[in-house]
């Protein structure tokens, strides 16, 4: 798949590019991030993804993180994709900031007219990894993920989803593994067959309470 260099940069030794291709599970152009330390340069290397949290952009990470000096020193690739597909053309999709653009959650949609571009979950787990494999010094066996806030619950529906995928899973404020309030804006409110999609362990309550997400609602956590 052809990748086209958006931008380069010489960062901590190594070099911070931004590429931009066609995506197949996505059917939108897309963007992603990816520092390659020095090593880079003679072997392989292992990967990070990095998945950025509501409204973020493939630039969110790599100009406030500071990631790069630590990959630098540990010989680590850094992925960190863009957080949605971006100008699909569906309505509504730029009406509000943590619903459509800007807001994947990194989950396949599974309702029209999201669920033919919304396919975030497929996108970080099978085209992108297969896309860095093809392109980049990396070692396949050897990569992690983790991420911020709604990054953070992708990292963790990811890693659970696919055990022995990820190294080393983890992540930062993550939200509840659930669907969240903006998931049914609009009166579209999804049935328990699209919970458990959203849940990493697939035990969501048969009651969620939808409550503000700055709150830590009880009934969207897994029961025991």
């Amino acid at each position: 798949m052809a990748l086209t260099q958006v931008s380069s940069n010489k960062c901590a030794g190594g070099l911070q590019k931004v590429f931009e291709h066609e995506s197949v599970e996505l059917k939108c152009k897309m963007k992603f991030a990816v520092y390659l330390p020095p090593k880079a340069e003679t072997d392989k290397c292992p990967v990070l993804y990095w998945l950025s949290g509501l409204t973020c952009t493939e630039q969110n990470f790599i100009t406030k993180a500071g990631s790069q000096l630590a990959a630098a020193e540990h010989g680590l690739i850094i992925v960190a994709p863009d957080t949605s597909p971006r100008g699909c053309g569906i309505e509504g999709e730029d009406e509000s900031w943590d619903f459509g653009t800007g807001a994947g959650f990194y989950v396949d949609a599974t309702q029209d007219p999201w669920k033919t571009n919304y396919r975030m979950y497929s996108y970080v787990t099978e085209e992108l990894p297969k896309l860095i494999n093809a392109n980049f010094p990396t070692h396949p066996d050897r990569i992690s993920i983790s991420g911020h806030s709604m990054g953070g619950h992708g990292a963790l529906i990811c890693a659970l989803k696919n055990p022995g995928k990820y190294k080393v899973p983890s992540l930062c404020r993550r939200l509840p593994p659930s669907v969240t309030p903006c998931s049914v804006r609009g009166g579209r409110r999804p049935s328990r067959d699209t919970w458990v999609l959203t849940d990493p362990l697939g035990r969501l309550s048969t009651r969620p309470c939808w409550r503000r997400r700055t709150q830590a609602p009880t009934s969207f956590y897994p029961t025991t």
